[in-house]
This record gives structure tokens, sequence and C-alpha cells, in this order.
């Protein structure tokens, strides 16, 4: 199976394709979709869009992650991550890709085995399954590998089953 795994922002848009099979992650690609501050909202939500399906289009995804939004002050960000993400989803609607939502909290637990996990255990751990070297900086990258790994962990398990669609009833 083929995971996007992506952690979405306006400035920059985190993604990674994972191959996970038979237990085993192998990493077809990783990097960022980065927006210029100083042009219209409108206009970085266009790149977003068309970097991401140009994604899509390259390696098929079976399946996308997503880190679910969580907004603590700064309302002003939380809506244009908010619009990135929508973006996103339309991406991956439209090219008939699966999403699969997931809260930081559900990814730190899956990943590190700790839900307040600080972004050094993510790290760590994430170069430990994917085997990546230390040199690798993963800034950027980090949260969607690791949204990723979660994914691959979590999915068709009954928890996330059940998740799933009591999020939908709420729809």
């Amino acid at each position: 199976m083929i995971i996007l795994g992506i952690d979405p922002g306006l400035a920059i848009v985190g993604y990674d394709v994972l191959d996970y099979r038979g237990g085993r992650f192998r990493t077809l690609a990783m990097g960022s979709i980065e927006t210029p501050a100083g042009i219209d909202v409108e206009d970085r939500l266009k790149m977003i869009y068309d970097d991401m399906c140009e994604l899509i289009e390259t390696y098929h995804p079976d399946e996308m992650a997503i880190e679910e939004l969580f907004f603590n002050t700064n309302q002003t960000t939380a809506i244009a991550v908010a619009e990135a993400r929508g973006v996103i989803l339309l991406s991956a609607i439209n090219h008939r890709v699966r999403i699969a939502e997931y809260t930081p909290l559900q990814v730190k637990q899956s990943v590190v085995g700790y839900g307040r996990a600080d972004k050094k255990q993510v790290i760590t751990l994430v170069k430990t399954f994917l085997g990546l070297r230390d040199g690798l900086k993963l800034d950027d990258t980090a949260d969607a590998l690791a949204i990723a790994i979660c994914h691959a962990h979590t999915r068709g398990s009954l928890v996330q089953d059940f998740y799933n669609q009591k999020k939908k009833k709420m729809l």
C-alpha cells in the first residue's frame, strides 16, 4: 500500500510517500510544498492544490493520512491552515484517494507510545522506523512521516473504524 502522509499548513505543507508492505516501510519521496508570504492567499492555496495533484498523479497513493487541525490561540493562523487543509482534501477527493485523519495525540501515541512526546522524540523514532540516516534534517517532513506511520499501524483496526464511523455521524 502506498500512503501519502500530510502535515497541512499554508506556508509549508510537509509530505511523504511511503510504501508499506509486509510490515516494512520504504520511503518513496518526502519534502515540502512551500508558498511564499506576501502573495494572495488564494494564489497560495492554488499552488498547494496544484502541487498536491502533481504528487498524487506521480505516486498514485492508495490512501492519504492527514493531521486533524488542533487550534490553540492564534485564530488567524488556524483559519489559513484550515483553508490549506481543505484544498489538500479536495485534491485527494478529486483523485479518489481514501482519506484518514489523525489527531496529534493519536500520531504521537502510535509512533512514540506516548501522546505527549516532544518533536525530538518523534523525529528519532521516525528515523528508526524508516532506517533514515542520522544527519537527515526532517523539520518540515517529520510530522508527515509520523502521520503516515501512524496510519500504517492503525489502518484497518477496529478502533480506527469506530472513530471514522463516529466522525461521519457528526457531519
